[in-house]
Order: C-alpha cells, then structure tokens, then sequence
C-alpha cells in the first residue's frame, strides 16, 4: 500500500520539502475535479512523464515525487496520503497504460512495486 501512496504521493498534493515535511499549500486542491477532467489529468500526466509543458505546481510535483517514493512518503500528512491514495488508485484502475508509464519512469527496476505490491493487493489494488 505503501507504494500505492507514494508512487503518485505528490500528484495532486503537489509538495516542497521543509522542516522533514511537505508544504500544505495545495492540500485544498480538488482531487476529484482533477481526476474528472481529461485536460487536467492529461496536464499534469504529460508534465510527469516529460511530454508536456509544466505548470510551477506541476514542476513542483515533478520534482518532489522522487523523494516521495524514496522516503515512503514519510513527510507527506494524512490529507496528503488520502489524496495520493486516491490517485493512485484511480490511475491504476482506470488509466493503466498511464499507469505502466509512470512505473517505468519512476520505479524502473520495479523496487517499490516489488515492495509494497503485497500491501496494495490487502487493499482490494491490483498492481
């Protein structure tokens, strides 16, 4: 589950480490509506896989999702972890090939997913 969090812990939370923790700032960010729209879920898509232009809050997500993915999202907080969990399970349900995509950028010698598959399938994910 772990990897479930953290693989997109920052895609829509969009954080900035300070102090051990990832800012708030963009807690408020309506997931849902995001995850609704293909434009916008193509935008910030496009932005983490390199082939489209990035928002600053895009970039920002970009740059973080890396040590999200490292740390286990340790510095992420509990709304942070909802969304990403969120996220992540709407990707893997219903974008899998954007799925595939993400894995193969960010986890490409498939360490998290190895990891954290177990813990993600105790929760109804099929990895």
């Amino acid at each position: 589950m772990r990897l479930f969090v953290a693989v997109i812990a920052a895609f829509m939370v969009i954080a900035v480490a300070a102090d051990e923790k990832y800012t708030t700032k963009y807690d408020n960010v309506d997931v849902d509506e995001i995850l609704k729209s293909e434009r916008l879920f193509k935008n910030y898509y496009n932005c983490l896989i390199d082939k489209g232009s990035c928002t600053p809050d895009a970039r920002e997500l970009k740059n973080t999702l890396p040590d999200a993915l490292q740390t286990e999202c340790s510095k992420c907080n509990e709304k942070q972890k909802a969304n990403a969990e969120k996220v992540a399970r709407y990707v893997i349900e219903n974008k899998p090939e954007e799925w595939k995509t993400l894995q193969a950028k960010y986890d490409p010698e498939k360490v998290y997913y190895n990891k954290y598959k177990d813990e993600a399938e105790k929760h109804g994910v099929k990895l």
